[in-house]
This record gives structure tokens, C-alpha cells and sequence, in this order.
């Protein structure tokens, strides 16, 4: 006779069938027994500490980002689950799986005021999320489990979330057999649809690709199709490195504006298309438009002449297969080239934050992971930093959400112990997880932090001085002494004196971070950085 397992022993088993070796988490009330069966697989998953619910799910957000392995985390119901909210939308395009408890399940929906109880978690739940269920009987967990990553990976890639009464958790049932996990077929575009772009592009003199965080496993076809048609492959953010910036064909933002103004096909891959579409231009230019995308929705969101719902990398080989021997007539590899090179000089006004991105990509290995912040210097690394593969950069996407970076980064450097991680922030967002240093010095997690110090909220402050008739309210900050603080935690602190000191800080740090994190304190006159969004978006400049 079979064994009886837990609810939170399926649910440990489970996860590990699905390849899950590490969790993110707090352990509390109504999670002890999901905990207890970690702790009974401690061979089998890693679990990470952190010091509060934002960090566990930031991390989990990290992990996912760099790896496109599914990223846990679990932590209490309630308060713990709100605490986490902000990571999971900024996991809207990433493989995050949230899981948490809930009040026992006779006081489900009575409304006593249990501890840790919401009004209606599961729904609150479903508004962040592309699913989430609830676990009632032990019976259903691994199952459930198993639909949570179905429903997490198939399609557009989102974060799903399971939450389970502390009783249920704790309660035996017998193990039930599941099929092996099999990986979903990926999406497959319309034949005859894929026919209609490969008539687009056969006719368009001026092509561009342009690429989200959705294309990243398109990489090698991206490439093979912008040298077949002659056409850059531009991207703002999650795009980044798909196709490398050593390459005549990688453009960021920057030299993508600059093809863009001419072009009379866009080839969208992956992406909402946001910057081009809204930013570089008052709506759509007059371009024909091909659209790559695995959610339906986003071709209702912005309409091309094609729309192509399809796995990124299936719909490009067959966009590919469909051109044939096609050849572009035109080689433009030269004029690729020099647009970048213009760019790249262009971009150099950007002081301070060039001068110090410049000495970080001439210091930093290739296979370095980046980690930007909301800050000035994490603007400027979207087109001021040089990447060469997909997920080299990790960033918070639309949310914009201040305080992610370095908590995110934790997370990149668990999923890639072998790869350097640095966090880009500022001396505002740091300060909104700083308390996951001693996060980082107990896991002996290497990520170089580097706190970019003007003593403000330097976007908010920069608008108040522009737009408010010079009245600085709410913006300027008083900070710690960052290095000491480092120091106090258990972590190594250093504080640069000038752009050469910082570079000589940055090359010790990389050899210090097997023992934990390294921080680095940059002090930067307040006021004194260039606004960064004069290349990211020219026709909205002026913040």
C-alpha cells in the first residue's frame, strides 16, 4: 500500500517533477506544513530566505527573468500575498508561480477575521495573475500543480498563483499517479497568414524588426532573418541582446529611432511595439506592419496587416522557410554600421551615467547579467550598456516599479551562480530592499550592488525643477552612510572617489563575490545627470 502524503508534500513532489529546484520564500502560520515538506526535500530544493515578501517574490521574479525557468515563491496569505503584488505584475511576462496559504478552510468566506484573512484573496489573485485557483482537498494538489504550469507556460508566458488552507495543507490523502511531464507544443502560426508577411516583406524597400522579451527564444531565426531581408532588429528593453550589439544588426533604442522616421514594413516580434508605435511617433506611422505574438489580444491592442499568433521562434521559421532563397537586393550592413556608430557618440552627453556605463562594459565580462534600477543610471543602460545575448538584461518592464533592482538581482544570481550579476540602482530604490542584504550575506548570494548616490529621487526632482516653477518638495533625501551599512550587514563596502577609482573597485569586486555581495557606492552630485529620455523617446523629451 501506497504511503499518505500531505497536501504540501504532493505539492513539494510535484514541483520538483516539474524541475523546480529552488524556492523563494518566509515561512509563517498558515505555510508551516508546506515548509515542513521542504524541509523533508532539502536535498532536492533550495530554499532562499528573504527578509520580506516583496524580496521573496522579487527574487522569484529574478530567477524566472534570467533562466525562463519557472520562479516560486511562497509565502503567507493576507498581508505576505499583498506585500508581494508589486512583483507579480511585473512578472507579466515571465514564469512565476505564486503560492500561498489561506485560513482554514471552515472560515473560508465567513468573514471572521481570521488571521492574515482577505476579503476575497483568490480574486484579488486573478486580477493580478493569468490564473490562479485554490487546493481544497489533498487529492487535487498535484494535479493542480500541474495545471498552474500549464496554464503558466503555454501561450504568453505569465504568472500563475495556487493558494491552499493551512488545515488543507496538513491534511494526508493518497499520492496520486500523474502522466510524465511533457513541455506543451508551441504555438503554430497560420499558413496563410505566414504566406500574406512573406508577400509584406518581398515588397517592402525598408524593413525593421523589432523585438520584446517575447522573441527571446527566436534568437538564431531573428538573426538569419534580418541578414536575409537586410533589416535592423531594434528593441527598448526585454529585447535586448536578442539579436547582439555587436552585430551590424542589433540596434537599441537609441539607433532604432533613427532607421525608424523612413520605414515602410515593421516586423513586431514579441513585443507590444509600445516605443515605436506611441513614443517615437503620434501613433502608427504609415508603414505595413507584421505582428509575432503568442496573446491573441495584442493584435486587437495595436492592428498590423498580419498578425501572426504564434510561437516566436515557430512563426520566424516559417517566415523564414517562406522566403526561400529570397535575398534582400539591397546590403545595408555599411549603413547599419555607421548608424551605430553616430549613435554611439551621440549618446556620450549623457553625463555622468555614460562615463560610468562605458568603464562597466570595459570591465565586465561578456556574459555579465545586468539588473537596472529606476534611476538615472538604469535609464541609461537601456541603450548605454552593450548586450550580447537574450535575458543579459533584466529590468522591470512598463511597471516602472522603483525599488525592484536589487532585490531582482538576488534572484539572477541564485538561477546563475557561474555569471556575473551587478545591480544598477539608485540610492532611493536600494532603500526599499535593503533589508535583503542580510538576505544575501546568509545564502553568500555574490551580486555586486553599485548605489548610485545623489541624495534624491533624481526623475522626480528633475520634473519639479522643470515643469513646477523650480519647487523642490518630497524629492530630496537624506541617506546612510551605504558603506558602513554594507559593512554592518556582513557584506564588503567600498566607496569610489572618481570614474578610475571605480573602475579599479569594480575589477576587485568581481574577484570577491564567491564569499557574497559586494557593494559599491558612487556619490553623484545631486541635480547634476542629463536627462536620459532625450533617446529613448525624442517626441515625448522634456521630462
Amino acid at each position: 500500500m501506497k504511503e499518505m502524503l500531505t497536501a504540501a508534500q504532493s505539492i513539494v513532489d510535484r514541483l520538483i517533477d516539474h524541475g523546480v529546484d529552488t524556492i523563494f520564500g518566509i515561512p509563517g502560520a498558515q505555510t508551516y506544513a508546506f515548509f515542513d515538506a521542504l524541509a523533508q526535500r532539502k536535498s532536492d530544493v533550495r530554499l532562499v530566505i528573504a527578509r520580506h515578501e516583496q524580496g521573496a517574490a522579487y527574487m522569484a521574479y529574478g530567477y524566472a527573468k534570467s533562466t525562463g525557468k519557472p520562479g516560486v515563491y511562497c509565502v503567507v496569505p493576507g498581508p505576505g500575498v499583498l506585500n508581494t503584488t508589486a512583483a507579480l505584475v511585473t512578472a507579466h511576462n515571465a514564469p512565476v508561480l505564486c503560492i500561498t496559504g489561506q485560513v482554514p478552510s471552515e472560515f473560508l468566506g465567513v468573514g471572521h477575521g481570521m488571521l492574515h484573512e482577505l476579503p476575497d484573496q483568490l480574486n484579488t489573485l486573478r486580477t493580478l495573475t493569468k490564473w490562479a485557483s485554490r487546493i481544497n482537498y489533498p487529492d487535487e494538489a498535484a494535479q493542480l500543480v500541474d495545471e498552474a504550469f500549464r496554464n503558466m507556460l503555454y501561450g504568453r508566458v505569465q504568472p500563475v498563483a495556487l493558494e491552499i488552507p493551512m488545515d488543507v495543507l496538513a491534511q494526508t490523502g493518497m499520492p496520486v499517479t500523474l502522466p510524465t511531464v511533457a513541455p506543451q507544443p508551441p504555438l503554430q502560426p497560420d499558413p496563410t497568414r505566414v504566406k500574406r508577411a512573406v508577400e509584406l516583406i518581398k515588397t517592402a524597400q525598408k524593413p525593421m524588426i523589432y523585438v520584446g522579451s517575447g522573441a527571446v527564444g527566436a534568437a538564431a531565426e531573428i538573426l538569419e532573418l534580418a541578414r536575409k531581408i537586410q533589416a535592423p532588429v531594434a528593441s527598448f528593453r526585454g529585447g535586448r541582446g536578442i539579436v547582439g550589439d555587436d552585430t551590424p544588426y542589433g540596434f537599441n533604442c537609441a539607433s532604432g529611432y533613427k532607421y525608424y522616421p523612413d520605414i515602410d514594413l515593421m516586423i513586431g516580434i514579441g513585443t507590444r511595439l509600445e516605443l515605436p508605435a506611441f513614443r517615437w511617433q503620434a501613433g502608427v506611422a504609415n508603414h505595413n506592419m507584421i505582428r509575432i505574438d503568442t496573446d491573441p489580444t495584442q493584435s486587437v491592442r495595436l492592428r498590423g496587416d498580419v498578425a501572426l499568433v504564434a510561437d516566436a521562434q515557430c512563426a520566424t521559421s516559417a517566415i523564414l522557410n517562406g522566403l526561400g532563397d529570397y535575398a534582400s537586393p539591397e546590403l545595408r550592413e555599411s549603413q547599419f554600421v555607421e548608424i551605430k556608430a553616430e549613435s554611439h557618440r551621440e549618446i556620450q552627453k549623457i553625463q555622468p551615467q555614460m562615463t560610468y556605463l562605458n568603464i562597466m562594459r570595459e570591465v565586465l565580462p561578456r556574459e555579465t547579467f545586468v539588473v537596472e534600477e529606476i534611476s538615472q543610471f538604469g535609464f541609461a543602460s537601456y541603450y548605454g550598456f552593450e548586450l550580447y545575448e537574450p535575458r543579459k538584461l533584466v529590468t522591470c518592464g512598463y511597471q516602472g516599479n522603483l525599488g525592484h533592482g536589487f532585490q531582482t538581482s538576488l534572484g539572477v544570481r541564485v538561477a546563475q551562480p557561474d555569471c556575473p550579476v551587478v545591480s544598477i540602482t539608485g540610492d532611493g530604490g536600494f532603500m526599499f530592499g535593503v533589508g535583503e542584504l542580510a538576505t544575501a550575506v546568509q545564502h553568500r548570494i555574490g551580486v555586486i550592488v553599485l548605489v548610485f548616490n545623489n541624495n534624491a529621487y533624481g526623475n522626480v526632482r528633475r520634473d519639479q525643477v522643470n515643469f513646477y516653477d523650480g519647487r523642490v518638495h518630497g524629492s530630496e533625501l537624506v541617506n546612510p552612510d551605504f558603506v558602513a551599512l554594507a559593512q554592518s550587514f556582513g557584506a564588503r563596502g567600498y566607496r569610489s572617489e572618481s570614474p578610475e577609482h571605480f573602475r579599479d573597485l569594480l575589477a576587485r569586486a568581481l574577484t570577491e563575490t564567491a564569499d557574497g555581495p559586494v557593494l559599491i557606492e558612487v556619490p553623484i552630485e545631486r541635480g547634476s545627470e542629463a536627462s536620459p529620455f532625450e533617446f529613448m523617446m525624442p517626441n515625448n523629451y522634456g521630462r
